[in-house]
């Protein structure tokens, strides 16, 4: 039987005013192994048509086909893959060598399709390319090389995974005619070794060292004549080995990463830009996280740190009893000036604890010996608080003074543990925050500790105007820079002319009760949280006022972060795409040695995998070096720096930048995986 068996076969092309172009007519032709034919015609003969039908390139046709016992009118797609990568090898005029490997692996790549073992592929493609004389240059890239050196190469990969059938198209067409004769030798040899080789040229002189000549014109045979002075060279290095199994395996993701590693290290610059360019969303993720988290267990630290097991404190929340703001417009007001509670007020709500806890197991109850309690504000247009103090200028002590920001009467949970230095005061005594040691002109908060300063407060119709001694420095941590000022609740009260005013204390804006443990503590406070109008310690009121800016600041930031991530996904789509574009040929060489839709996706979806991983990589890297710079000057002018560096967050920045990027490049990779083999060989 024929090695190659061509029966009516036809071809057609639609055309856009949808008729029909007749490029084969009715051709009928039978080659034998060990055949040197050359297909000889005019431009638009047909003879490219015919050669890219037999070599699996296009299956839409009429008629039959029968090549090396495969009837290819009965193939599916990988059939044609099949066909393509075992029983045919293809040389092209422009050599279709991929610029970014080198010449060993051009040749081995057939072989890597069919994930032959990298020992037994380099071999055998040494061996190969050593009887074409090319054994000096394995380690070269196409383009230092000449062009019958190219062509040898491409005769090599063609070779390599032994076909029946070789099939060139004007393999010397762009070669001088020495090193075209050479090129027709070794297509000789390969001949008279006892393989079938199908050349397509449009030169008489070409075909005149052919065994056989086939004339096409106008899609028709017109002229089938073997050639009498032909002769065969009976030793030839290309002999016909014996029958080996042909590998059946497929493209390993590991040898598609190793393909796409060489493809992204061509390009190097432009896919590094591009992991740059998308490393700077991943940056600010990471630092919206880190900073949210550090800010977050800062402020939750701060608020824990003055938490008592067996003390409840109660302020107003600002909200109604239905958790609506009293102040839409302010909805921190109560944050910065709390309501007092009036005696009906605080003698309800202990009423109602009380009525609470009757109707569980604990029998605990609050009463007047275990409640206490406190007063604070914020400073204002309609609340002044002073403070005046002696520093010392051209040797003289002078009296300066400083606006205190916020009072506080000293809460019953505090302890030596709140203080930086000193002790609890007293009557007679204040404790202020460590930006009084820098007014004072002091540099260590000890030195503090004992000076005079003269306290005036009006509030209400209270005017306080007392001069008291420094007992302590309070840890109030990123306030440190604001002058606050705590004093003791009772001796704060011993300080106003009540006679005046007609009460007897200072309406408190926190109510402290003292509770016989954990337990009851978590009872009480449970119950509290269905007050809508009730909350608790002020300092966890102002921690769930910046946790509540945080949220929205993340918020914020993780929609910047989306639309960041958005435009980046965007970016590396259009790169991809337009690498499609690029390398349509490549495409298109890499499907006529047998390369499945399935294995080009792979390509270039591993490709988007190794641009986010690099991506991912880089931005872990600058996220860390912004995060160092950033801590420093938080340090600096904070004196802290609440930046959480999880090692997770880099892991979620790691797979984001991985999956966007992996998403962005499967409409690419369809599309590379879609592309006609025959119109990307011929694109420019």
């Amino acid at each position: 039987m024929a090695e190659l068996l061509i029966r009516g076969v036809s071809k057609f092309y639609k055309l856009g005013n949808k008729t029909t172009f007749k490029a084969l007519s009715d051709v009928n032709l039978e080659f034998e192994k060990g055949e040197l034919v050359s297909i000889i015609g005019e431009s638009g003969s047909g003879k490219s048509t015919l050669m890219n039908i037999i070599g699996g390139l296009d299956s839409d046709f009429e008629g039959e086909i029968v090549a090396c016992g495969e009837n290819l009118k009965k193939l599916k797609d990988k059939g044609f893959d099949s066909y393509r990568k075992n029983k045919v090898g293809f040389v092209f005029q422009s050599f279709n060598l991929i610029p970014q490997l080198s010449i060993l692996d051009n040749v081995t790549i057939a072989l890597t399709l069919s994930n032959v073992s990298g020992e037994e592929k380099v071999k055998k493609a040494t061996e190969v390319l050593s009887r074409l004389g090319l054994e000096k240059h394995l380690k070269k890239k196409p383009n230092q090389l000449s062009g019958g050196q190219k062509q040898r190469v491409a005769i090599a990969r063609a070779l390599i995974n032994d076909p029946e059938i070789i099939l060139a198209d004007e393999p010397t067409g762009a070669l001088d005619s020495e090193t075209s004769f050479q090129i027709l030798d070794i297509l000789k040899e390969i001949a008279d070794g006892g393989k079938l080789v199908i050349m397509v040229t449009h030169s008489e002189k070409i075909a005149s060292v052919s065994s056989r000549i086939v004339e096409i014109s106008d899609g028709k045979v017109i002229r089938d004549e073997k050639l009498a002075s032909y002769k065969k060279n009976e030793n030839t290095s290309f002999a016909s080995q014996p029958p080996t199994k042909k590998k059946n395996g497929n493209l390993s993701l590991w040898q598609a990463i190793r393909l796409s590693f060489h493809n992204m290290w061509a390009s190097k610059t432009k896919n590094f830009l591009m992991a740059f360019g998308v490393s700077i969303s991943l940056i600010a993720l990471i630092m919206m996280l880190s900073l949210g988290s550090g800010l977050t267990g800062y402020i939750s630290g701060v608020a824990n740190s003055y938490a008592s097991p067996d003390i409840v404190t109660i302020t107003h929340s600002g909200k109604d009893k239905d958790g609506k703001p009293l102040d839409p417009s302010n909805p921190f007001a109560s944050y910065f000036s709390p309501t007092p509670f009036d005696d009906d007020e605080i003698l309800s709500i202990r009423d109602d604890i009380n009525t609470f806890l009757e109707g569980t197991d604990n029998s605990y109850r609050v009463a007047s010996e275990n409640l206490s309690f406190g007063f604070s504000i914020m400073t204002g247009m309609s609340q002044q608080a002073t403070l005046t103090y002696k520093v010392t200028e051209n040797d003289e002590k002078v009296d300066k003074q400083g606006s205190i920001f916020y009072v506080y009467t000293t809460p019953t949970y505090y302890s030596d543990d709140n203080l930086l230095c000193g002790t609890l005061s007293g009557k007679n005594q204040i404790m202020l925050s460590s930006a009084i040691v820098k007014l004072l002109g002091y540099t260590k908060n000890e030195e503090a500790l004992g000076e005079e300063v003269k306290i005036t407060f009006n509030y209400n119709g209270v005017n306080i105007d007392e001069t008291v001694t420094i007992s302590a420095i309070v840890d109030v941590n990123m306030f440190a820079d604001m002058l606050i000022m705590y004093v003791d609740y009772d001796y704060l009260n011993e300080l106003v002319d009540f006679n005046s005013l007609g009460t007897k204390r200072l309406d408190p804006t926190s109510i402290f009760i003292k509770t016989d443990g954990l337990d009851t503590t978590k009872l009480i406070n449970n119950y509290l949280n269905t007050r809508h109008e009730l909350s608790g310690a002020l300092e966890e009121n102002m921690a769930n006022m910046f946790n509540e800016m945080m949220s929205t600041f993340s918020t914020a930031m993780i929609i910047i972060s989306v639309i960041s991530l958005t435009v980046a996904a965007i970016m590396i789509l259009t790169v991809l795409y337009m690498s499609v574009s690029e390398r349509t040929r490549e495409i298109g060489t890499l499907k006529s040695i047998g390369a499945r839709k399935k294995d080009i996706r792979r390509i270039f979806s591993t490709e988007s995998f190794l641009i986010g991983l690099l991506s991912g990589i880089v931005g872990i890297i600058l996220s860390l070096i912004v995060g160092g710079i950033l801590t420093l000057i938080l340090n600096a002018i904070l004196g802290f720096a609440p930046i959480a560096f999880v090692w997770y967050y880099y892991f979620i920045a790691l797979g984001v930048s991985v999956l966007i990027s992996v998403l962005a490049g499967l409409y690419p990779a369809s599309k590379a995986a879609k592309l006609d083999p025959v119109e990307s060989l011929r694109h420019e």
